[in-house]
């Protein structure tokens, strides 16, 4: 009889070790390796296994009809699908605990449900009195879903298995999900990766979209293994702080539509609400006359966004400076800082920085340059900024403004939500595309750094000379 093979698994990455250590080699994390039984091999000689199927190839110029959609009803989260939920999809939701994935899933099973779909809410977390109570606070409990609680998955699937028309099922969440064909306990590597499998397998053979609530690790990543989420077709992030009305929705991966695209919601005490217009909703408390701030005319995925950039500069009481930073990156706030310093001659290497990026968004795209070098200069000479102007431009090392995309969506933008004027990148390259001309918009062609920085020379800019640099 053949014995049963083990092996460790780290829980972090996924990586196999043949014995126990306590730092995993694939991915430095320290006692993360469990012990799992490692599945048997099928029997009978290599090289004998019977011969598979021929493949039937097609050329590229055939034409394929647009997979078909269940729509929500929530218009941000249909957004963020690509235009609602695909037949035989398998989408991954995560997020911090409490942030909101079990309410907007609710809510979008629910309409749907009400929408005549057939749909199957199962909670491997909450028991179905919770999930009812829920129900109840958010308005729903008219709505005409199957919900049940469960965790064995041979019984989850034997309920799919019988299903002939459902149009969504909702795992809340993967990781309480188990298989009794494996040792380890649910949670695991191996858990989350087999039940993950065999359930997108059955959503893949019975056409139904389904979606997995997936945890986060401390890091905010999606725990379990990282082959999770390439074998979904879809990965939508919640954002935000418990402690912030604000939630954005942001798809990292989607088979069938843009990444990068993001959903606005509101938590209020009737559940999530859609935020139709998050531009006016992330500058509705901003002051224009406070020096520190200026506006970012952002993009994203395709959906442009304007948002307040907020600095402040204190004087350093000693040893090194601190640096912090909310909602952008920390290692472009330190280029962009020595770009200041080196290429138009201020004084920031003894001040405490603190920036700040309003609403709780987090910006990702070079553009924001512009827009925080104009922050860090007004809070510098406590000068405000053009209260009706919105700054877009990525800087390099020698302090020059870059052009970035989709410059004509940003500026439509600005111009829907009444600002008057936009200072961004020049047209320096031979057959470039020149701004584009908006009734009633100013446009502030800059193509270097320095000359952001002379309009505030009359508020007082601290300049470095060769004598103080000597």
């Amino acid at each position: 009889m053949a014995r049963d093979r083990t092996r460790f698994v780290c829980q972090s990455c996924g990586a196999a070790h043949p014995k126990w250590q306590g730092r995993c080699d694939g991915c430095g994390e320290w006692n993360t390796l469990v012990e799992e039984s490692a599945a048997p091999r099928a029997p009978g000689p290599a090289g004998k296994a019977p011969p598979g199927r021929g493949l039937d190839f097609v050329g590229l110029g055939g034409e394929s009809a647009p997979p078909p959609r269940h729509l929500t009803a929530i218009a941000e989260l249909d957004r963020v699908l690509g235009g609602g939920f695909v037949p035989g999809s398998a989408v991954l939701v995560g997020g911090d605990p409490g942030i909101g994935k079990s309410t907007i899933l609710l809510q979008a099973a629910a309409r749907m449900a009400s929408a005549g779909k057939r749909v199957l809410y199962i909670s491997g977390e909450e028991a179905v009195a919770q999930v009812r109570l829920r129900a109840r606070r958010l308005g729903l409990e008219a709505a005409p879903m199957a919900l049940a609680s469960a965790t064995a998955l041979r019984d989850i699937l034997a309920s799919l298995e019988r299903e002939r028309d459902a149009a969504l099922v909702v795992i809340d969440s993967i990781q309480t999900m188990w298989l009794d064909a494996l040792d380890s306990a649910p949670g695991t590597v191996a858990q989350v990766r087999a039940c993950a499998a065999e359930l997108i397998r059955c959503a893949k053979a019975r056409d139904f979209a389904l979606v997995l609530v997936g945890h986060v690790t401390k890091e905010g990543t999606l725990a379990g293994p990282r082959v999770l989420e390439h074998m979904v077709d879809a990965t939508l992030y919640f954002e935000g702080d418990r402690g912030h009305q604000f939630r954005i929705l942001r798809a990292t991966k989607n088979r069938f539509g843009a990444t990068d695209e993001i959903g606005v919601f509101e938590m209020t005490e009737g559940g999530l609400v859609e935020v139709a217009n998050p531009s006016a909703l992330f500058l509705a408390e901003r002051r224009g006359n406070i020096s520190g701030s200026a506006v970012f005319a952002g993009l994203e995925g395709t959906r442009p966004v304007l948002v307040e950039v907020q600095a402040l500069l204190s004087p350093s009481n000693g040893g090194s400076p601190r640096r912090q930073v909310v909602g952008w990156d920390g290692g472009r706030l330190a280029m962009l800082l020595a770009v200041l310093e080196a290429r138009c001659g201020l004084t920031l290497a003894q001040a405490d920085v603190y920036l700040n990026i309003a609403g709780g968004l987090r910006i990702n795209e070079p553009a924001a340059d512009l827009a925080v070098a104009a922050a860090l200069v007004s809070a510098l000479t406590d000068k405000p900024t053009d209260p009706d102007a919105v700054y877009f431009g990525e800087v390099g090392l020698s302090g020059e403004v870059r052009q970035v995309a989709q410059a004509e969506s940003r500026l439509r933008e600005a111009q829907k939500l009444g600002f008057g004027g936009a200072v961004l990148p020049r047209r320096v390259a031979r057959g470039s595309k020149a701004p584009p001309a908006i009734s009633g918009l100013r446009l502030s062609e800059i193509g270097h750094l320095a000359d952001l920085v002379a309009p505030f020379a009359a508020g007082g800019v601290k300049r470095r000379t060769r004598e103080n640099a000597a």
